[in-house]
C-alpha cells in the first residue's frame, strides 16, 4: 500500500481477522459471514492502511423501503455507508473518508445518504453532523439512523463539498508548482496542455492552510470562494502551463501577528498546511508570510483552465498581475462551465 493514501480494495485482498475489525465484530452479529460474502462477490471498499490499517469504508446503492427504521424509510434511491470505522474518530482521516463519501452522492446523483451508528459512537456522530447528517430515527436494534440531504443549510461544513456562489466574494490565487502539488494532490496535473483528470486518489486533508504575503489577501472572509492558480511550470510559457486547478472556500482568515506564541501559531496551521515545523518556525520568526488562509478544498476542475483560455474568456487581463485577482460573478461563472464542473456541486 502507499503510504497517506486512501485506496480502493477489494474485500478479500483484506483479512477480517485483522484486530481492526474486532469491534465490528462484536458489534454486528455475523459480521464476519457478511465480509466473506461481499469478499466472493467481488465488492471493494475504501481503506487507508499504512504499517497497520487504520480506516474502512463500504458504500452501497439501495432503492428499497425499511420498516425496521422509525420513522419509516419510503422506498427512495439513497447512497448507504455500509461500514465505516477509523481510528481516531474526528480527526483529519475522518474529514478525507467523508470527502468520498459526499463526493460519491453529488457524482452520482443521490438525493439522500444515510448512516446507521450505536449510541454511544459519539465522535463518529459528530464527525456526520459537522458534514450536514442529521437525526432521523432508530432502527429496532437501537441503531441510530443520521441522514444528509441536498438542502441548503449555509454553512460550508454542512453544505460540503458544494460551494454557494450567491452573494460571495471569489479570486484566483496562484500558488507556485512545488506548492501546488503538494497541498493540492488530487488536483496535480497531467503534461498535455488540453486534459482531463479524474479524481481518484484521495490524499491529504480536506482543509487546508496556505501561507502567503501577497497584497490584498487580507480582505478574504468566511464563504469567499478562491480559484486555485497553478503557477507556470519552470522554463515554459505562463500561456500554457498556468492552469486553474481547483475552488476552494474560505474557513478563516488570520495574520500570523494574531498569535501570541510560535507553538500556537504552528498548532493553528496543523495538518492542513504543506510547510515542515521547521519551515513554520522560520515563518514565525522571519513574519515573511503573514497572512495564513484556512480553505475547505470542494471541488478539483475536471478540466483544468489554461491561462491562455482564461485570457481569451474574458476571465482575467493578459497583463494583470496572477497572484491575487477578484472575480467578478460572471467570470466565475466562466470558470465552472469551461472547468466542466458538475451542475449538483453548485448551490443556486
Amino acid at each position: 500500500m502507499f503510504n497517506d493514501v486512501i485506496q480502493y480494495v477489494q474485500f478479500s485482498e483484506l483479512d477480517v481477522y485483522d484486530p481492526f475489525f474486532s469491534s465490528l465484530i462484536e458489534d454486528y452479529a455475523g459480521f464476519e459471514k457478511w465480509f466473506q460474502k461481499k469478499a466472493m462477490q467481488g465488492e471493494k471498499a475504501y481503506i487507508l492502511k499504512e504499517d497497520r490499517l487504520l480506516g474502512f469504508l463500504y458504500l452501497k446503492e439501495e432503492f428499497e423501503s425499511d420498516e425496521t427504521i422509525n420513522p419509516i424509510f419510503e422506498k427512495k434511491r439513497r447512497l448507504k455507508i455500509g461500514t465505516f470505522k477509523i481510528e481516531a474518530h474526528g480527526t483529519v482521516l475522518g474529514h478525507r473518508f467523508i470527502g468520498i463519501i459526499l463526493k460519491k452522492m453529488i457524482d452520482e446523483h443521490y438525493s439522500e445518504c444515510y448512516v446507521t451508528v450505536f449510541e454511544k459512537q459519539k465522535p463518529l456522530i459528530k464527525l456526520f453532523e459537522k458534514f450536514g447528517f442529521t437525526l432521523w430515527g432508530r432502527k429496532n436494534n437501537g441503531e441510530l439512523i443520521y441522514i444528509k440531504t441536498l438542502e441548503k443549510t449555509n454553512d460550508i461544513f454542512m453544505d460540503f463539498p458544494r460551494i454557494d456562489t450567491q452573494n460571495k466574494n471569489k479570486y484566483i490565487l496562484s500558488i507556485y508548482p512545488i506548492w501546488h502539488t503538494k497541498l493540492f494532490p488530487n488536483s496535480k496535473l497531467n503534461t498535455e496542455r488540453n486534459h482531463k483528470i479524474e479524481d481518484l486518489s484521495f490524499t491529504n486533508t480536506i482543509e487546508k492552510v496556505y501561507l502567503s504575503g501577497m497584497k490584498g489577501l487580507d480582505e478574504l472572509t468566511r464563504g469567499d470562494l478562491i480559484v486555485i492558480y497553478r503557477t507556470a511550470e519552470s522554463g515554459k510559457r505562463a500561456e500554457f502551463s498556468a492552469v486553474a486547478t481547483s475552488i476552494c472556500t474560505v474557513i478563516e482568515n488570520r495574520n500570523i501577528h494574531e498569535f501570541n506564541t510560535m507553538e500556537e501559531f504552528i498548532s493553528y496551521c496543523g495538518k492542513g498546511t504543506i510547510f515542515s515545523k521547521e519551515d513554520l518556525e522560520k515563518f514565525w520568526y522571519t513574519k515573511k508570510y503573514p497572512y495564513i488562509i484556512k480553505m475547505l478544498y470542494n471541488i478539483s476542475l475536471p478540466k483544468r483552465i489554461i491561462r491562455h483560455h482564461l485570457i481569451t474568456n474574458g476571465i482575467i487581463e493578459r497583463n494583470a498581475y496572477a497572484g491575487f485577482i477578484k472575480l467578478t460573478d460572471q467570470a466565475f461563472e466562466k470558470i465552472l462551465k469551461l472547468g466542466e464542473i458538475n451542475e449538483s456541486f453548485i448551490i443556486n
